[in-house]
């Protein structure tokens, strides 16, 4: 018995330790394809395009946030139920409630955070175009408006989010669950 418990706590911690290894690479890749992609588009674009892509950029962290609440408040049963009546997208929500833990790290920490830190770096990409196009006395006024502006957005959209995603949190699963499925729809059908 004593050898079992041994090999699972063994086996617990690999998979906790390849888990982490997993997210720290991931958290490398995405950080450096969303920075590399939100500068290269904040280099070439007019200031109100800049605006556009940093409210972009806040809206998909406070859209993750959502997800990965409503994916850890989210009950199984009511998909059970859906599954037997085989409708779209139950499968993949019973996956994602199953593997939550890890669905909510990927998404309020993996994206959230990368996309506050993404928004961090266009804020000043924006302050360096508002000083180079305008003449302001005090500089550092309009820099600390700007991280302010976007820290409130940040804040206030995922404090509306977490309400609502666990309000909702059996619906907005659903949608995750439809449009995972509606990817391997396209994917399975295309391939034959």
């Amino acid at each position: 018995m004593a050898k079992s418990d041994s090999d699972s706590r063994k086996k617990g911690k690999q998979t906790r330790t390849k888990w982490i290894i997993t997210i720290f690479l991931l958290t490398i890749a995405i950080s450096a394809t969303i920075s590399f992609c939100s500068t290269q588009l904040m280099a070439v674009s007019t200031m109100a395009v800049a605006f556009i892509i940093l409210l972009t950029i806040v809206l998909i962290g406070i859209i993750f946030d959502i997800v990965g609440v409503a994916v850890t408040s989210a009950d199984e049963k009511p998909f059970h139920s859906m599954a037997a009546r085989k409708v779209p997208g139950a499968h993949e929500a019973i996956n994602l409630l199953r593997k939550a833990d890890k669905v909510s790290s990927i998404c309020c920490d993996v994206i959230g955070d990368i996309c506050g830190v993404v928004s961090g770096s266009a804020s000043a990409a924006i302050v360096t175009q508002i000083l180079t196009n305008f003449d302001f006395s005090i500089p550092q006024l309009i820099s600390l408006g700007m991280s302010a502006l976007v820290a409130g957005l940040t804040v206030g959209g995922k404090a509306i989010g977490k309400g609502f995603a666990i309000g909702s949190s059996t619906a907005i699963v659903h949608t995750v669950g439809k449009v995972i499925w509606s990817f391997g729809y396209l994917f399975h059908k295309k391939e034959k």
